[in-house]
């Protein structure tokens, strides 16, 4: 049987051309991420998925590693399309190592000798089906890092759109200029993993901070719904000063940017810290609202953290959507997005109505 680097090596096309260029001695530099890796001839760059052959960078390409049916809340995206199916797929490789990664089995692909499962071959036209079937709302690129499958995404994306579907990636938001121009027409939602606020943190994590702050005002500013999402880890991003700066700089992109702090449970490599309580997730939210958030919600420990699953006008306080874990119990927006008390119009992308719930848990679906 051919190893996972022969098969990925076959699934693979010439990588956009608003994504590389070519340099002198067949080198190549990819600007799929933050990295902008330079790339000799015969090597990969630090995703270890999108390689130079001859001259020309390939990227993945006719795959997915797996599919899976989530509530739209679980990406999390909380103000957009609520109750929502979004058919989630896939891919290999990763351009970070966090050693807390839930996903390692797909992300850590040919970096982690226990990593990899096989790729599932498919065309877009078939995704969409898919997701159709399924009843989804929304089609969503995640579970590894979306920015290095770029093109593969954006090929899929355009047959969704076309068949009136709603997109989104989920990513570590380590991009550049050059990705996000290209995502622009075919991505609706983006949420955006800000990992820590400590230069040295992202350095242990195989990155740069700048590139996701860069990446976090860039998306709001191109006009890309954006949530973010912060895992807060004991001992390592959950001192106050480091959520104050995190909240801070937030804010200042825009205070309605929805911000999820997150429950650390031990994963992969890392099973030293404790798994984060309720009570760290109720201080990192006091600590955005304070910072001037709207929008601030603790999330992985359900019924847990009081009010904090829920959506609230920032107006005049009403409770606008109710939720428990990824099950909408409660949804009083109105027809165009706004508070019904007091009128404030809530920023996201809503649907004109609630249209239920197909499922308030995770499920793999069956193909054919």
């Amino acid at each position: 049987m051919p190893a996972l680097k022969e098969i990925l090596d076959r699934q693979a096309s010439e990588a956009a051309g608003d994504l590389y260029e070519k340099l002198d001695r067949n080198r190549v530099r990819c600007y799929a991420c933050g990295h902008c890796c330079r790339i000799a001839d015969g090597q990969a760059g630090v995703c270890k998925v999108r390689f130079n052959r001859g001259g020309t960078l390939y990227a993945p390409w006719g795959y997915v590693s797996g599919v899976q049916c989530d509530p739209i809340e679980k990406k999390p995206f909380f103000h957009a399309y609520s109750g929502a199916l979004a058919y989630s797929f896939g891919m290999l490789g990763c351009d970070l190592h966090c050693p807390y990664c839930q996903n390692w089995v797909t992300s850590q692909a040919l970096r982690d000798s226990h990593a990899g499962v096989r790729p599932l071959a498919i065309t877009p036209e078939q995704m969409v089906q898919q997701a159709q079937k399924q009843g989804a709302r929304v089609l969503v690129s995640t579970y590894n890092e979306p920015l290095i499958t770029a093109e593969w995404a954006v090929a899929i994306f355009k047959e969704a759109k076309a068949a009136g579907l709603a997109t989104g990636f989920v990513s570590n938001g380590n991009g550049t200029p050059q990705v996000l121009e290209y995502l622009r027409p075919w991505v609706d939602l983006y949420k955006v993993d800000l990992k820590s606020f400590d230069e040295q943190h992202y350095h242990q994590l195989g990155g740069r901070l700048q590139p996701i702050l860069d990446t976090i005002r860039r998306l709001h500013a191109m006009g890309f719904w954006v949530e973010v999402v912060t895992l807060i880890v004991p001992g390592f991003n959950d001192s106050d000063q480091e959520l104050t700066s995190m909240a801070e700089f937030l804010a200042g992109v825009s205070p309605d940017i929805p911000w999820h702090v997150t429950a650390f449970h031990k994963d992969y490599r890392m099973t030293d810290p404790e798994d984060t309580d309720a009570e760290t997730l109720e201080r990192a939210a006091r600590i955005g609202s304070r910072a001037g958030l709207h929008y601030v919600y603790a999330g992985n420990l359900p019924g847990q953290t009081g009010d904090l699953e829920n959506t609230h006008c920032h107006g005049c306080g009403a409770l606008l959507i109710e939720r428990r874990g990824f099950r909408v119990c409660g949804y009083h927006l109105t027809a165009d997005g706004n508070c019904p008390r007091c009128g404030t119009a809530i920023p996201g992308r809503w649907e004109p109505a609630f249209r239920g719930q197909i499922t308030a848990f995770p499920y793999v679906p069956q193909f054919g």
